[in-house]
């Protein structure tokens, strides 16, 4: 059954994918090629330009991409026959990066029943491609996904060209202890399990290891654990330890010998201390940061990815009063605690939770963390180079010569007013034009 879900899965996503792409805009259909062919040169010309790493913000600027990458910025001459896009009065800047998305879901009043009883992959695979496009369109090039197996065909078709998206690290199905915050099947009928046999559930250390090579043999490029209890989950407390330290550091290091990074889903101190001494990649939330847990996060490099603008946007209408009672605890010790980590300098990466709230909001972010002391240039650098830090690539998160073309363009000066990148005008994608507006517009 699970192989007949997967195959259906693919089916309905290429299927849906065919469908979308005729009403794609031109730029592409010209660029939808499979991957390693090259498109003709396309010079971009806009009146700014950020530099995420210095702050210095270039004028009349024009960036040259061939292919996939990025050529030149400001060259003397272009290629005959060079494409020329004006985008006009736009700050250009890299494209952002979100690093805790949940494309396959879109949160309800019954979405977990919905996902375990009604559902199969194929579903899911449909979500998150209408979901991807939205994050696209949002001017996310890039998303790690934390959960969601279906989200694995995606990632490929993307890729190939086959369908529009952002370039996707998926994590697969989350680990989780039995009746733990990421099995989904807890506060169901035992009668109620997955059909599928890779839903992430493992306990004990020899689980964990199976478990992170099963992920990884079917395409997982992150791994993601679910250190302690959380909201949207018929367990609790929110912030109760679920895997223990050996369970962690045994994850973390299967993880290792493969070349994959651990992420941990965890809301409470002791939780967290474990994972970070662990030596996990990123917390996910942080919601109880002690000054114990900051200084250890610090000096190990653990990156915090925050997860704090759906404290704002996320619709408990018709959840269970257990899951309303634990956002009401929680969310409000997460907006303090990301304050305290501000201000402590622990290493922030950008991350949402999309799925939790709609998909395409996502750079409603920014303007949290503005608003719990970082700077506007702060804050786009976690979604750019700290983003590809931590997802430790080198080929994205700037706009500079031999890195991907992976571009955005907003209104106005996001360093004055760091909400204009709620507003992106403009996106490409590894040298694909995937949203432009219509000649003149905003001028």
């Amino acid at each position: 059954m699970p192989s007949l879900l997967r195959r259906a899965g693919l089916r309905a996503l290429v299927a849906l994918g065919s469908l979308l792409l005729p009403a794609a805009l031109p730029g592409l259909a010209l660029h939808a090629q499979e991957h390693g062919a090259t498109p003709e040169a396309i010079a971009l010309r806009a009146d700014r330009m950020l530099d995420v790493r210095t702050g210095e913000v270039v004028r009349d600027v024009t960036v040259l991409v061939e292919g996939a990458t990025i050529r030149a910025v400001n060259p003397g001459s272009l290629p005959a026959g060079t494409a020329v896009l004006e985008l006009g009065d736009v700050t250009l800047l890299p494209g952002f990066i979100d690093m805790h998305t949940h494309l396959a879901y879109d949160i309800g009043p019954d979405w977990v029943a919905r996902i375990v009883t009604r559902e199969t992959e194929g579903d899911g695979a449909i979500r998150a491609l209408l979901n991807a496009r939205r994050t696209l369109d949002a001017g996310f090039t890039t998303v790690r996904d934390v959960g969601g197996a279906a989200v694995i065909p995606l990632a490929r078709a993307v890729e190939r060209g086959a369908v529009p998206g952002p370039h996707i690290f998926s994590a697969r199905s989350s680990l989780s202890i039995t009746g733990g915050h990421c099995d989904l099947t807890t506060g169901f009928s035992p009668n109620v399990s997955p059909e599928r046999e890779d839903n992430g559930v493992a306990n004990g250390p020899w689980e964990v290891v199976e478990a992170v090579r099963h992920q990884i043999k079917h395409g997982a490029k992150v791994i993601k654990v679910c250190a302690t209890a959380g909201v949207l989950s018929l367990e609790g407390p929110v912030g109760a330890q679920q895997y223990t330290a050996e369970e962690l550091r045994a994850a973390v290091e299967e993880a290792a010998r493969h070349g994959v990074r651990v992420a941990a889903h965890a809301h409470g101190a002791q939780g967290i201390l474990a994972a970070v001494e662990a030596g996990v990649t990123s917390i996910e939330h942080g919601s109880q940061l002690t000054d114990e847990i900051l200084a250890a996060m610090k000096a190990r490099g653990t990156w915090l990815v925050p997860t704090s603008y759906l404290a704002d946007r996320i619709d408990l209408t018709g959840q269970p009063q257990l899951i309303r009672d634990k956002a009401a605890d929680i969310l409000p010790q997460a907006r303090a605690s990301l304050r305290r980590a501000v201000a402590a300098g622990v290493p922030i990466a950008f991350g949402t939770d999309a799925g939790v709230f709609p998909h395409g909001e996502n750079a409603g972010e920014f303007a949290v963390y503005v608003a719990a002391g970082m700077t506007p240039l702060a804050a786009l650098q976690t979604a750019t180079v700290n983003a590809a830090r931590a997802l430790e690539v080198e080929d994205r998160g700037e706009i500079r010569p031999g890195l991907l073309a992976d571009l955005v363009a907003v209104p106005g000066d996001p360093l004055q007013d760091i909400t204009v990148t709620e507003d992106v005008r403009f996106v490409m994608v590894g040298g694909r034009v995937v949203k432009h507006p219509p000649a003149g517009a905003g001028r």
